[in-house]
């Protein structure tokens, strides 16, 4: 699949196609990449370095705020740039660093040209506390060559400002890892205490609490799977491990990226793009951050070329695209702007967490990691089908054309305390199914790999989702949940309405099974299938077996991240009481793909059984519904 793309204005090396076949990045490649982006960046800082105002619309936390994300975001980059260098710091980051440092801190809070916001609880303007994580971490990194050369004054006035973090109510999530990495950096200069020591204690305890298995964490206390899990929730921890030498923790927190990477991993497609799935998708290649930190620390089931395939197939992947707009900096979107990806959180300077990425440079230029020659990434190996009953996911890579899709059975980002309000439904996950080459339709227009509900016009979204089991065998996985249909318009919701949803991948295919129950007179259920653009090169393609009714195509106008205009298939058909219905989906850029209507030879459906019969190689898939069982063979 190739697409004309931008050029990116990063000035680069050329491709070294010996050690990196695939990609043609190398390490110098990762430097100056950093370099550009940085360079890029620093056009837009204040007098006094201390803020980096990039030009945008404002995010929810304001200008300032924004302006301390530039500066502390950026800083990471040019700390994991100088320390993977051993100090050498040709560009001269490091003093626009220490001078934005004691320019920032000298008179927080208020409002002139150059000082820092303070760092509050996350319901008072709390972003800051997000961003006093990035700075430690950049102190910590460049400790010999920056904190160890400032001023006394200065180091206790940084301190008193990363101190607020300690001090403040973080949000229920990963926000409790910013002042464990605040902590970690005091105490690494000798500057720890009962205070360091509650907030590290504090965030290892709501960790155990988090993890859920198979190395995955949810992101708090409710059911959210997503990329946090590699750039926060694995991130901090092991990185924090690894400087501070404590083989103890980092035994505890590396086995869980190893485990985690085992499946995380499989979820670049074969063009080096992440998963488009979840929220803050503008950090971008900030997805192969955990990749990364497995390969530097060693606590990884890649090998050394494996892993460099991935990450830089990730970096590239964005800088061909124009993830850069023509000024350099990284904008607000995916590709290029998108405002459909991003949150009220996303300012000028978010995108800019992109930086994680290069924990990479912490491996030194004769590490494996970049000596080694390139090997395929995971999606580049056969046929896989990977079903994880932990977070409730299902992934599904084919070879032939590179694309992964990953099914959601599990994740929803519904905090503990929310309803199921459908005036909160979120495209980012609510959707069946997500994949490396496409993205989901805008809120606004028709969602895509949705089964809703239609009752008295208003169609029915998808919120909490409850896991009923996952599993699978060789060549083919299932995932199933369940969910009550929820209503933007007229009653909120229809009493002992539900929808139990399994699916079943093998090759291409995706069988898409959902017994109604408690459907109303009058009620209508619509299937919808793969979002894609009239020039894509991926077709999108939905077939009913049985229960349905029509089909036909709706448009999506505001498009996805992938396509400015977009044509998804729906099936339709009435409902009431209880009803099984039967679909097989695909989305594949197979040119001599065989149509969907002649991979099944027959479906018997006999009450709360569907037994489906594949031409292929006649094999049976069984699901049983109450409680759900799936069988094939």
């Amino acid at each position: 699949m190739t697409d004309p793309h931008p050029e990116s204005p990063l000035e680069l090396p050329a491709d070294d196609r010996t050690v990196s076949p695939v990609t043609g990045y190398t390490r110098a490649h990762w430097e100056a990449a950093a370099d550009g982006l940085l360079k890029a960046a620093w056009q837009w800082a204040t007098p006094g370095s201390a803020l980096l105002d990039l030009p945008g619309r404002p995010s929810a936390s304001g200008v300032r705020s924004d302006g301390l994300e530039g500066y502390a975001r950026t800083f990471l980059a040019a700390a994991f740039r100088v320390a993977g260098a051993d100090g050498k710091d040709p560009h001269g980051w490091l003093d626009r660093y220490a001078d934005g440092l004691a320019a920032g801190t000298r008179t927080p809070g208020r409002d002139d040209a150059e000082s820092w916001p303070l760092i509050l609880d996350h319901t008072v303007f709390g972003q800051p506390m997000v961003e006093s994580a990035s700075v430690a971490i950049g102190l910590r990194l460049t400790r010999p060559w920056l904190w160890d050369r400032l001023d006394p004054a200065v180091q206790d006035r940084a301190e008193e400002w990363l101190r607020g973090a300690l001090r403040h109510t973080p949000a229920p999530n990963n926000w409790y890892l910013f002042p464990y990495s605040v902590a970690g950096f005091l105490e690494s200069v000798g500057r720890g205490d009962a205070e360091t020591a509650r907030a590290r204690e504090r965030a290892q305890d709501l960790m155990e609490s988090w993890y859920r298995g198979q190395g995955w964490y949810a992101d708090g206390d409710g059911s959210a799977f997503d990329h946090y899990n590699g750039w926060a929730l694995h991130l901090y921890p092991v990185l924090d491990a690894h400087l501070s030498g404590d083989a103890e923790l980092s035994a505890h927190y590396g086995a869980r990226l190893r485990e985690h990477l085992e499946s995380f991993a499989l979820l670049f497609g074969g063009d080096g793009a992440p998963i488009h799935f979840g929220r803050s998708l503008s950090y971008r290649f900030a997805a192969g951050s955990a990749v990364g930190l497995g390969a530097l620390t060693g606590h990884t089931p890649l090998t050394p070329g494996a892993s460099r395939r991935v990450i830089s197939g990730s970096l590239r992947y964005f800088l061909d695209r124009g993830a850069t707009g023509t000024d350099g900096l990284l904008s607000l979107g995916w590709h290029g702007p998108h405002e459909a990806t991003l949150q009220p959180y996303s300012g000028p300077a978010s995108p800019y967490w992109a930086s994680k990425a290069f924990v990479s440079l912490l491996a030194p230029a004769d590490h494996p990691l970049w000596t080694a020659t390139e090997e395929p990434a995971p999606s580049e190996g056969p046929d896989r089908v990977l079903a994880l009953s932990a977070p409730g996911l299902l992934v599904q890579s084919t070879r032939a054309d590179g694309i992964v899709r990953l099914h959601n059975h599990g994740s929803d980002h519904v905090r503990p305390h929310e309803g199921e309000s459908a005036v909160q439904d979120d495209p980012l996950y609510s959707r069946q199914a997500y994949s490396t080459v496409t993205g989901p339709t805008a809120r606004g227009n028709t969602a895509d790999n949705h089964l809703a509900v239609v009752v008295a016009g208003n169609r029915s979204g998808r919120r909490a989702i409850r896991p009923l089991g996952a599993g699978g065998g060789d060549g083919w996985g299932w995932a199933a949940s369940w969910h009550r249909p929820v209503f933007a318009g007229g009653a909120p919701m229809v009493p002992g309405l539900r929808v139990e949803s399994v699916t079943v991948v093998r090759g291409r295919y995706e069988l898409r099974v959902h017994r109604v129950l408690g459907a109303p007179h009058g009620a209508r259920v619509e299937q919808t299938g793969w979002a894609t653009g009239p020039e894509s090169a991926v077709t999108s393609a939905l077939y009913g077996l049985h229960g349905w009714e029509s089909r036909d195509e709706v448009r999506a106008p505001q498009g996805t991240a992938y396509t400015p205009w977009a044509v998804l298939p729906r099936l339709g058909a009435d409902a009431e009481g209880t009803v099984v219905l039967v679909a097989l989906a695909s989305l594949s850029a197979e040119p001599e793909a065989d149509a969907l209507d002649t991979a099944v030879s027959g479906v018997n459906v006999d009450g709360d059984t569907v037994e489906v019969c594949w031409a292929e190689d006649s094999a049976t898939t069984r699901i049983g519904f109450g409680p759900v069982t799936v069988e094939h063979g």
